[in-house]
């Protein structure tokens, strides 16, 4: 996805983790005081949509895993998240500079790749039938292509940093359907529609992880109830400045959402 479209916006709790982490059998048992973390991902994991946002990456430190990192103590942490980073950006840029002797990484990723980001613009200011015609040929797309990438990318982290638990995590439901409107040109139809785009998403990200051999956190029990419109929403709607925010979750959103999330994932 190119970063013209990121601008726009992309698709696609406070608890302390006390325990030690769990790791793969090929690793040794480590406690919080020893481990070396690093995030690597898209937008999701950089933490865009929260405040405090810098440099090309929009990092922010509400992100979830700047929260983590800052919370638990690690080690080390390594941020290589990057909004608007799609698989090849993994592979080629935040991939190399993974530590080898990491212990823990976490990631988002796969969102940008299915272009969900122009898709929830298509459907801000088209018709419901047009809406629901491309969120159709995007969901054709994640099955026709995504997969692959995802393999690519799981294998290459594995090799990296072949001791490391990898923690992936999906992506929420974006929209609140309890109400019947919710502000200018986001029908109920619209909704539901896009709903439905992001949970074939998370689908096939599931399945590739769990092959993978790798951890799937699913956030969507996190941010149900709290989508765009939601009285309490963990997310931001279409957002003119700054443009990026648009369909991010907002600082509750990986406060609240993405960060137990991850914690769960621990055990």
């Amino acid at each position: 996805m190119s970063r013209r479209h990121f601008t726009l916006g992309c698709v696609v709790t406070t608890t302390l983790l006390s325990l030690a982490i769990a790791t793969p059998a090929a690793a040794t048992a480590t406690t919080l005081a020893d481990v070396d973390y690093a995030a690597l991902g898209d937008s999701y994991s950089s933490g865009v949509g929260a405040p405090g946002q810098t440099g090309s990456c929009l990092r922010s430190p509400y992100g979830y895993a700047a929260l983590w990192a800052a919370r638990n103590n690690p080690t080390s942490f390594t941020n290589l998240t990057c909004g608007g980073a799609v698989t090849g950006d993994v592979l080629s840029r935040q991939v190399p500079q993974l530590p080898s002797g990491a212990d823990l990484i976490s990631i988002t990723i796969g969102g940008n790749d299915a272009g969900f980001a122009p898709t929830v613009l298509t459907c801000q200011f088209a018709s419901d039938a047009e809406c629901q015609r491309t969120v159709a040929e995007a969901e054709t797309d994640i099955g026709a292509t995504l997969g692959g990438k995802l393999d690519n990318t799981y294998a290459a982290i594995k090799r990296k940093a072949p001791d490391a638990q990898v923690i992936v995590l999906g992506y929420p439901l974006l929209f609140d359907t309890a109400s019947a409107s919710c502000g200018a040109g986001m029908s109920l139809a619209k909704r539901r529609a896009l709903n439905h785009g992001a949970q074939v998403l998370n689908d096939l990200i599931k399945a590739r992880v769990e092959a993978a051999g790798l951890t799937f956190s699913d956030v969507r029990d996190e941010f149900a109830g709290h989508g765009i419109c939601a009285s309490g929403a963990y997310l931001n709607g279409l957002t003119i400045l700054p443009p990026q925010n648009s369909f991010h979750p907002n600082r509750n959103g990986y406060t609240y959402g993405y960060l137990p999330a991850m914690i769960d994932a621990l055990g």
